[in-house]
């Protein structure tokens, strides 16, 4: 009917399939902005027979457009009800505007046409959904390379090694082979051929960088001074940029081979299609989990650097600020990576303490106990205030001249007693 929709969710987008007139009702009552489903693609799945002609029918008679989850439209999908259907991850509803009534009402989800009653079209749909979202993150990949003005063309090429020389090559196949994609709306024998080898070489290339990124990382753990330390975070924060920028060009590839399976799956074997997309999902979230281990172990390291810096600031006044600045600018590159790749995780940046506040803080410790305080005050000035002199003079001779005043009025009141 012109007045009902169909509402698909697989957990990362959700589809809208419906008369063209009643699909854009309902996105521009929910404010939701959408892409093109690609329903017709799904004319592949059906076999022959009364029921397949019907189904086909219903596609070709529909529009349909995909919406990414996010906190606006997944409030959609629980306003909607949707109910879990037999495709496993996927939900379903039907909602209309019966007679004259103009909100969205939930209805029933075993009308004719109801891609909820086919279970060859809903997964179908499910396949094609999951190819729009890594799309989507595809996308957002190359957002995030533009912006940090890094990319990872440039990234690679400044590298000697034949890894990520090997992986440079394979990009260009895989961009090649999505072009031939959208230009012929299929995955043939012919095209698939050209990727059949990719996985291979994009996986080395992940694990060269993730043991790049471990380097980093065990590195800061061995440095015992703070000057020492304050070069490898330094290091960490130039080459750890650079690591995860391979690292999203992995991922982003690895993404481009996944929507290339899946359309060779549509193409040549449908039946697997369902059992292909929960097998791509499940590698997906592991290569995400490897990846998340991997930063969090520098991320680790480098505010356990900035709690050393921290505790060594009164000593270390230039390097151990250093320190937690680029543990800082690591920690915000990795979130952002993180959320770029959808993984979930939250972080705040170390606050270094100047180095004022931690001589003041001495100071008013050492002049509110008195006679101890005079010697922590001699050894703050013969281990300390030598050194930071040049950069705090006016404030060190003050400390001097109080300590020194404090120990003549002690004496004088002694000498009376």
């Amino acid at each position: 009917m012109d007045n009902e929709i169909q509402l698909i969710s697989d957990g990362d987008g959700l589809a809208v399939i419906g008369h063209p007139a009643a699909v854009e009702r309902f996105l521009v009552s929910e404010g939701l902005p959408s892409t093109d489903l690609g329903l017709p693609r799904l004319g592949s799945v059906l076999s022959a027979g009364a029921a397949a002609a019907q189904a086909g029918s219903t596609i070709a008679a529909h529009s349909g457009r995909w919406v990414q989850l996010t906190k606006e439209s997944a409030q959609v999908v629980h306003k909607y009800g949707l109910m879990q259907s037999k495709t496993p991850g996927v939900s379903h509803a039907m909602v209309g505007q019966p007679g004259s009534i103009q909100k969205w009402l939930q209805i029933s989800s075993k009308g004719p046409g109801a891609i909820a009653g086919n279970p060859a079209l809903l997964a179908g749909a499910a396949g094609i959904m999951a190819q729009l979202a890594m799309q989507q993150s595809m996308k957002e990949i190359t957002d995030y390379l533009a912006r940090i003005d890094e990319k990872v063309d440039d990234v690679l090429r400044a590298q000697k090694d034949a890894v990520l020389a090997r992986m440079i090559g394979v990009g260009f196949i895989i961009e090649e082979t999505m072009t031939i994609r959208e230009a012929r709306g299929r995955v043939d024998e012919v095209t698939w051929s050209k990727v059949q080898g990719a996985p291979m070489t994009i996986a080395e290339t992940q694990a060269y960088a993730l043991r790049q990124l471990d380097a980093l990382a065990e590195k800061l753990e061995r440095k015992t001074t703070i000057g020492d330390l304050a070069k490898a975070a330094k290091e960490a924060e130039s080459k750890g940029q650079e690591w995860l920028a391979v690292l999203a060009r992995c991922f982003q590839l690895q993404d481009a081979i996944a929507v290339l399976e899946l359309d060779r799956v549509l193409d040549a074997s449908p039946s697997e299609l369902d059992g292909h997309r929960l097998g791509l999902r499940t590698a997906r979230q592991n290569r995400q989990e490897l990846i998340s281990r991997c930063t969090e172990r520098l991320l680790a390291r480098m505010e356990a650097a900035a709690g050393r810096a921290n505790a060594k600031v009164l000593l270390n006044p230039m390097d151990s600020p250093a320190v937690v600045k680029s543990s800082n600018h690591v920690s915000t590159a990795i979130i952002e990576f993180h959320g770029r790749l959808g993984i979930e995780g939250d972080r705040q940046s170390s606050e270094a303490r100047r180095w004022t506040d931690a001589a003041m803080e001495v100071r008013d410790k050492a002049l509110e106990t008195g006679a101890d305080g005079v010697g922590v005050a001699k050894r703050l000035g013969n281990d300390t205030l030598g050194r930071a002199k040049w950069a705090t003079g006016k404030l060190s001779s003050r400390i001097a001249e109080r300590t020194l005043r404090r120990r003549g009025d002690d004496e004088e009141r002694d000498e009376k007693s």
